[in-house]
């Protein structure tokens, strides 16, 4: 059987001429895995989250998703498989519904079945956010209470990995603790395989976790 990802030789640089970020990378991630990568700013990491779901092109190198190479599945089909969780989380002008439901607007999912108000209201409980509404506008969410909506919008269309890029960068240390949290729950309650980048110290407490480290164009893995 396949690994859920497989990286094979990639290298990566943003111009022909430069340097490579990055060079001959291997890397096998197996269902139900959690990978915490981490190293300096500017050592590839948020790079390699890119790489995986085809928002950049690798200089040389394959990665495969399933036994298959990223780049013949089309990007919708890829990115609702791989979904990408970015450090600053992104809401449009709407209520927490809006943006919840806004996966299912899109013609990737819109053959998926959007879940009800009741299933909503259930997991804006699980992700600690008891105490704001459904019709109340996201905007005005605080960055933490972003940052959870932002993760539950993505896991509602059931993708197979999630990438997660810095995703407590930006919150103080209650906020962070309940990404964490969820994150760790997602991977042990659901099975989520999880590719985790991050600059602090965090060791998700999870039975199945690798940490990475890039270190002078390579990466190392424990």
């Amino acid at each position: 059987m396949h690994p859920l990802l497989e990286i094979r030789d990639l290298s990566f640089g943003y111009d022909k001429g430069s340097s490579p970020v990055f060079e001959h990378l291997d890397l096998d991630v197996r269902q139900g895995e959690c990978i915490v990568v981490k190293g300096a700013s500017g050592s590839g990491k948020s790079t390699l989250l890119r790489l995986i779901c085809r928002l950049n092109i690798p200089r040389s190198g394959a990665i495969l998703f399933k036994g298959t190479s990223v780049a013949e599945i089309p990007p919708p089909e890829l990115r609702s498989k791989i979904s990408y969780v970015q450090q600053i989380p992104q809401m449009i002008d709407g209520s927490i519904r809006d943006n919840l439901l806004l996966p299912f607007t899109f013609a990737q999912g819109a053959h998926k079945t959007a879940p009800d108000d009741a299933t909503l209201e259930r997991m804006l409980d699980a992700f600690y956010l008891h105490e704001v509404s459904l019709d109340q506008s996201a905007l005005k969410l605080s960055v933490g209470q972003k940052q959870r909506l932002s993760i539950m919008r993505t896991i509602l269309t059931g993708p197979d990995m999630l990438l997660l890029d810095e995703p407590t960068s930006a919150l103080d240390a209650d906020s962070a603790a309940m990404v964490f949290s969820i994150i760790e729950r997602l991977n042990t309650e659901e099975g989520k395989t999880l590719f985790i980048v991050t600059h602090s110290d965090y060791q998700p407490a999870v039975s199945q976790v690798r940490s990475c480290t890039f270190r002078n164009g390579k990466l190392e893995c424990a």
